[in-house]
């Protein structure tokens, strides 16, 4: 004879079932917070009877989290020896990282319901259940019985409660303490999984990188000298800015300036100036040296507001209109073409600073047209620059009367080659126009001894990813541009993946993402499927070729199997445990 249910677990279940079947809740029986989670995962459309769990990743148990957690979690596991209880540890996104308990009938009913490391217990898998909703709701949770969502949770109770690094403050993960809930003792689960949680924090807290106190110690620092200038500062899952930075520049601003910051931490050069969204200029300089640590992650900037015109010039450059055949509204981008625009009217020198493929030379050969017609404008790669017959050719050029000339990508030159141009130079600073560019990376002292002095400005202008509202100009225009008198269109939901990626390689590769487009399609709409791979990857870092090789095959087979994952791993010849590592380290969205 089936054990009989105690009766508020009885109302529960009667609650949940008429819930699933008429989507109307009864708050007399069940708890408001259970409530919104139900309701959470019926939108996400979790599977009530067999929930896809998928298998993320081996769990990293050298992390800090893992390290400081261990010992906490053996004594508490000690210390619950002879109860049917298991101690779980996740990560952020709910993979069970270890889970440790003596009860082998219980050990076996979560490994069935896979609760169980390198598995996913976030909401959007399971629904409601200790370990997720504490993730979802950032609070510590007790779930019994029949308030899990799925039916195959249903016998357990799940006391999770988040963890957060006691310095930033960031979701590092959740503690979840899980037992059958005929036991009873819920309350007490809770409470245990609390004081556990506490301690692991502690431990945290204890062991945080003499780096990052140095980092801390060092932002203050600077706080206390500079308190009417910007300081950031960043390491690991610390960002720290001070009052000046937050009151001067609004959220967008304060998101695209520490992107400019990280980026910056990739080279050597200890200064940058960059345009943020709103158009405004800052020059971030490095201010600390951390030896013991790769700048990429920890590191600390002074960052000075640049006031380069009055506000009637401002607002005068971003209603100006655009340069023709140059495409972008956005606040920044506008600016750095007026600036750029002004100096080739005023028939100053003038350098542009940017990543490769943001828009360097076009703007400048745009504005030659514009705004010197009657001269043509001559344009010399670095690569004509070099040896006997470089020198000749930028000779020339520059003794042709009224001469206007650009420069590709100076700071690629060596030393002897810039004292070379430098000689050429000389005295003609009034004869004609120059207009170069360089990389936002470039420190050459040499090229800023030697070159920079002629030019009387130097513009930086945004990265693609910095203007990304740009993209719905410039996708229709490429498409125009590069279509020959093919009709296409993109659809909101082709234009938000396409806004998802962060274009390393800014306009020129969004130019060869639609070519690669245009070459399949010449008419119609152009679907997510139909982007390239790289397009439905959002990996941050760049990619090995092997591992790019890698992420194309993963979103083909994907895509042939219509989004099954076991499927698509059964025609690559891999298992489904790596398909699913290799979808979230490469970032793939389908």
């Amino acid at each position: 004879m089936p054990r009989r249910l105690p009766i508020n677990t009885r109302e529960v279940q009667e609650a949940r079932e008429r819930f699933l079947s008429t989507h109307e809740p009864d708050s007399t029986v069940v708890r408001e917070s259970i409530l919104t989670s139900w309701r959470r995962s019926q939108a996400l459309r979790v599977q009530v009877d067999s929930p896809h769990l998928p298998f993320v990743r081996e769990p990293n148990l050298d992390s800090p989290l893992a390290t400081a957690a261990a010992p906490v979690l053996r004594q508490l596991a000690d210390g619950l020896a002879d109860e049917a209880v298991s101690v779980i540890l996740t990560s952020a996104d709910g993979v069970v990282l270890t889970r440790i308990g003596a009860s082998r009938g219980l050990s076996r009913h979560l490994d069935a319901v896979q609760l169980a490391p390198g598995y996913s217990y976030a909401e959007e898998f399971v629904g409601t259940n200790g370990i997720g909703t504490a993730l979802e709701t950032r609070a510590p949770t007790l779930v019994m019985g029949s308030e899990h969502y799925a039916e195959q949770l249903g016998r357990l109770a799940c006391a999770g409660v988040p963890i957060t690094h006691p310095i930033s403050g960031t979701l590092i993960g959740a503690l979840d303490l899980t037992g059958w809930v005929d036991d009873g003792g819920g309350s007490l689960l809770a409470t245990l999984a609390k004081t556990a949680t506490n301690q692991i924090e502690g431990r945290l807290l204890a062991q945080a990188s003499k780096q990052e106190t140095a980092l801390l110690n060092a932002y203050m620092r600077a706080c206390r000298r500079s308190p009417q200038h910007g300081v950031l500062a960043f390491g690991h899952d610390l960002v720290l800015m001070n009052r000046h930075l937050r009151q001067e520049l609004d959220a967008r601003d304060q998101a695209a300036l520490l992107e400019h910051a990280v980026d910056s931490t990739a080279t050597t050069a200890p200064r940058l100036v960059a345009t943020l969204p709103s158009g405004q200029t800052v020059r971030l300089c490095s201010a600390e040296d951390f030896p013991q640590v790769s700048r990429a992650t920890m590191a600390l900037f002074h960052v000075h507001l640049i006031v380069e015109a009055s506000p009637a010039f401002v607002s005068a450059a971003v209603q100006a209109p655009p340069l023709p055949g140059v495409v972008g509204s956005s606040v920044s981008w506008r600016r750095s073409c007026q600036q750029i625009a002004r100096c080739v009217r005023e028939g100053r020198w003038v350098v542009v600073s940017g990543e490769p493929g943001a828009g360097r030379c076009e703007t400048l050969k745009a504005a030659a047209a514009q705004y010197n017609p009657s001269a043509i404008t001559r344009v010399l790669s670095a690569a004509d620059l070099r040896g006997p017959a470089g020198d000749r050719i930028l000779a020339q050029e520059l003794d042709r009367e009224r001469f206007s000339i650009i420069l590709r990508d100076l700071d690629t030159l060596g030393q002897a080659r810039l004292a070379v141009l430098a000689d050429l130079f000389q005295g003609r600073e009034h004869a004609g126009w120059v207009g170069a560019t360089i990389s936002t990376a470039s420190h050459d002292t040499t090229l800023e001894a030697l070159i920079l002095p002629f030019f009387g400005e130097t513009v930086p202008v945004p990265a693609l990813r910095h203007r990304i509202e740009d993209l719905h100009e410039l996708v229709p225009h490429l498409l125009r541009r590069l279509g020959h008198g093919a009709d296409l269109t993109v659809p909101p939901q082709t234009m938000r993946q396409l806004s998802k990626y962060s274009w390393p390689g800014n306009v020129a590769q969004l130019g060869q993402v639609l070519h690669e487009v245009i070459q399949r399609q010449r008419s119609g709409t152009i679907g997510v499927d139909q982007l390239p791979p790289v397009c439905r990857a959002l990996s941050r870092r760049t990619l090995t070729q092997i591992e790019a090789l890698e992420r194309d095959a993963i979103v083909r087979s994907l895509a042939e199997n219509r989004g099954n994952k076991k499927d698509a791993a059964a025609a690559l010849g891999v298992s489904r445990a790596t398909i699913y590592r290799k979808i979230k380290e490469f970032g793939i969205d389908l």
